[in-house]
């Protein structure tokens, strides 16, 4: 089976699942892992701003696109010619099934499955004894943080920590008033790329509070990742629980 994937984490997930460069003959330039591996797929774009042409001359069998990540009437106009799956992940449940699909899909049943069993073993194991109020910036200019609909929310709450705007959706726009009520300020390192300065203009206004880079990859991007995070949340969390005593 051919497979073009439009998304960084299946595209990951994919490889982490068995399949081979043979088999994955499309990705996007923001497909990023495994490194090794995926510098021999050809490049059809952006999420965002997919090359159908480029696709269509790949002539593949399947392609894997996400209602979040990718723009709906790219998707579309691909339906109109090749067996698309559309997935949505906003929460643990969803990403069980995801894998569990693919693992269908594929003949890799068994190997999804241990990369789920991994999953839910780690965060499990990665937990905070009381709550800690959070909030989750992934942009700037304007400030952009996650509502309680998003794979973050949940991953968040998941570990230990309430979510200061679990009361909207999706990816709403905040000032830095906004964030008074947060014990930890995280500040993703993706999509925006926050850097040590970005704390610095945030300690101007709470000098008090803990303002800290967080790895973005490991809140937001769903498949296998988080099986392979069990150290960084260990870590952070540790981080976390000196701030607490």
């Amino acid at each position: 089976m051919k497979i073009v994937s439009l998304v960084p984490s299946i595209t990951e997930a994919l490889f982490d699942l068995g399949l081979t460069e043979k088999e994955i003959i499309g990705r996007t330039k923001f497909c990023i892992h495994p490194q090794d591996k995926v510098k021999n797929v050809t490049i059809i774009g952006g999420t965002k701003n997919i090359n159908i042409d480029k696709i269509k001359a790949l002539q593949p069998d399947l392609i894997l696109a996400n209602k979040e990540e990718n723009i709906k009437e790219q998707v579309e106009a691909l339906m109109a010619e090749f067996k698309v799956i559309v997935t949505n992940v906003e929460t643990i449940e969803d990403n069980y099934y995801l894998l569990k699909n693919l693992g269908k899909i594929l003949n890799k049943e068994e190997r999804a499955q241990l990369f789920n069993l991994k999953i839910y073993d780690i965060l499990n194991q990665s937990k905070l004894e009381n709550k800690v109020k959070a909030a989750y910036l992934i942009w700037k200019n304007p400030y952009m943080t996650v509502g309680s609909d998003t794979f973050i929310h949940k991953i968040l709450s998941e570990i230990g920590f309430e979510n200061i705007f679990k009361d909207k959706t999706r990816y709403p726009e905040i000032t830095p008033e906004d964030l008074a009520e947060a014990d930890v300020i995280m500040l993703s390192s993706e999509p925006f790329p926050f850097k040590e300065k970005h704390i610095e203009e945030l300690k101007m206004v709470y000098p008090d509070k803990k303002i800290m880079i967080v790895d973005g990859e490991a809140f937001s991007w769903y498949g296998t990742h988080i099986a392979k995070c069990e150290n960084y949340f260990k870590d952070f969390l540790a981080e976390i629980h000196l701030m607490q005593i």
